[in-house]
Parts: structure tokens; sequence; C-alpha cells
């Protein structure tokens, strides 16, 4: 048979199969699907799950049902999303820490890249350093000329040991090169509420809920870690721009599928969240969250994915973070 009539029946068949497996994932689904978060109801994981939850129903004609499973650093709902039935109807809500307790030497009973597929960015969340106004700075090189100068005498609080705000703001002081005290605390308002009082020198939190603390005169705005201004607040520098250039730190939210999941379904799970995050409405629902809209295709996801995996085993490693 010519070659020529060989491929076109390659293609034809793999058109065949790719529907037939996209019709066996909705009648298995039964109209229901399910998105575990890690951790408790109304947090930074569940809040860009609950903006594009709805649309995603509609897309997909499924009804997705967003499942809090908390508990033991996020552990609990990342193992059941990682024994779910491979099927597409089981998606893991994620962001950067995923690979955050592996890194620190903890036996978390899953295995961050191998248990999963990536699926979908919904988007990416910066950070902006604050720190006590009685601080004599006003920009990020200033902050960096005073830690040099004072080194060992300022510390900075964090929402707990591997948290994003840790990871931040550890990775801050190793690329400036500044010694600074970790003082961890339970959770974002608490660390807050210390630098503010004086009890603490600074501090790094994620844009989404940042507004409330912007009209505190006891504290003083220096920067945003991402690469550009953000247009929900274009007024703050980024800390490239305040003084510290080359630094950039964002963590992305996404979804995963367990390991074995048919790629025609994570194919189509991607365009669908893609085609969601879109939407003017979703898109400024995760704007006012903090969250840009993320828009990468399976293969440029899973690059993100496993870059995102490098760069925190080796801020973790750096900044000698453990458990402990």
């Amino acid at each position: 048979m010519p070659e020529k009539n060989l491929n076109r029946r390659h293609w034809i068949f793999a058109a065949v199969a790719a529907s037939l497996t996209d019709l066996a994932w909705a009648q298995s689904l039964g109209g229901l699907g399910r998105i575990i978060v890690p951790f408790g109801a109304g947090g930074a994981r569940e809040l860009p799950a609950r903006a594009i939850q709805q649309e995603l129903g509609k897309e997909l004609d499924l009804n997705w049902i967003i499942e809090a499973k908390p508990g033991a650093g996020g552990a609990i709902g990342t193992v059941a999303a990682a024994r779910a039935t491979p099927d597409g109807k089981t998606l893991l809500m994620a962001a950067s820490s995923h690979f955050v307790t592996a890194a620190m030497g903890a036996k978390p009973f899953y295995d961050p890249i191998k248990d999963f597929t990536p699926v979908a960015n919904i988007g990416n969340q910066s950070y902006i350093l604050m720190v006590n106004a009685n601080l004599p700075v006003k920009t990020a090189a200033d902050f960096v000329r005073y830690a040099k100068a004072n080194p060992g005498v300022l510390n900075y609080n964090s929402a707990g040991v591997g948290s994003s705000t840790h990871l931040a703001m550890a990775y801050f002081a190793k690329f400036a090169g500044l010694e600074m005290q970790h003082v961890p605390y339970k959770g974002t308002q608490e660390a807050v509420t210390d630098v503010t009082g004086g009890r603490g020198h600074a501090v790094i939190v994620p844009t989404a809920g940042v507004g409330v603390y912007l009209q505190e005169t006891r504290l003083r705005v220096i920067g945003l870690s991402a690469n550009k201004r953000t247009p929900l607040l274009p007024h703050i520098p980024t800390l490239a721009e305040s003084g510290v250039p080359g630094f950039v730190f964002e963590s992305w939210f996404g979804l995963l599928a367990p390991a074995g999941t048919p790629a025609p379904v994570i194919e189509k799970l991607n365009a669908a969240v893609n085609k969601v995050i879109a939407i003017k409405e979703v898109r400024e629902r995760l704007q006012h969250l903090g969250i840009d809209s993320g828009y990468l295709n399976v293969e440029g996801f899973n690059k993100l994915f496993l870059a995102d995996r490098e760069l925190m085993t080796r801020i973790v490693k750096e900044s000698g973070i453990t458990r402990d």
C-alpha cells in the first residue's frame, strides 16, 4: 500500500480513537466531576477553583464539585487525588508549593511528579514586600543596603515554614545576599500584624487580599515580586525596578490529573480551561484575586511545572529550609 494512503489511514484511526476516548470519558463521568482542594475551604487554593467552576462546568457539560480535603500540610487531599481513577473526573487544585514538602526532605506518600499529569495553568500570582514604616527604607535598594549594614539584625515573618510567603522571602534574602532571621506564624494575617506593630521588620504577602494592608500607615510597601507591574496595583513598582534587578518570584495555580489519565482527555480539559479563563468575567474574578490568567497549552504547562520543581527545590536547599 502506498505510504500516502498509510499515513491517511493512520490519521483517520487516530481521530476515531480520540473521539471514542472522549465519548467514553464523558459517559464514565456521568455528568459529575470533582476538583480536590488539599487545604481548608475559603483559602488561596479554593478561590481560583471557585472562579472557574461554573463556566468550566458549562464548557464541558459537567457538574464540577469543589471538595476541600485539608490536613497534613496538604498531603491528605493530594494523596486522594493521586490515588483517584485516572479518567479525568478527579482533578487536584495545585500550586507551586506542590513540590515543597518533598523538597524539604519529608515523605508525603505521593510523588509530586510521577503521580500526576499537568492539565492546565489557571494563572500566576505575585507577592508584595512590606516593611514596618519605622525602618529607614523606602525602596528595595534601601532595604538591601540597610540589611547588609545590619547583618542578622532584621527578621522577616511568614505564614509558616514552607509556605509561599516563607519561600518568597527566603529567596529574596538569598538573591540579594542578606542575612535575616525567619519567624514563622500560623497564617499571613498574624505575620503581617506583628510587622505592623513593630515586632517584626518585613513580610512578603500574596497580591490577593493585599488591599487591606495598603491603607495601613504603619506599613511601607517596597515592591512587587513579578517581572512587570500588575493592573490590579499599577502604582506599585516591581522589586527589580525598585533596586533588585533580576529578582522575580511568582507562584502558579493549576489543575493536575492522576498519572495515567488519557492524553486526549488532558487536551480536552486544557482547551476548556483556557477557553474559560479567557472569558472577561472570569478574567476579572481572577484579577481581583491577584491572579493573572495563564493560557498555556499542555506542553507549556508541563514545562512550567517541571521548571518550578527545580526552582522550589533549589530555594529550599539553598535557604536551608526544613520541616523541623
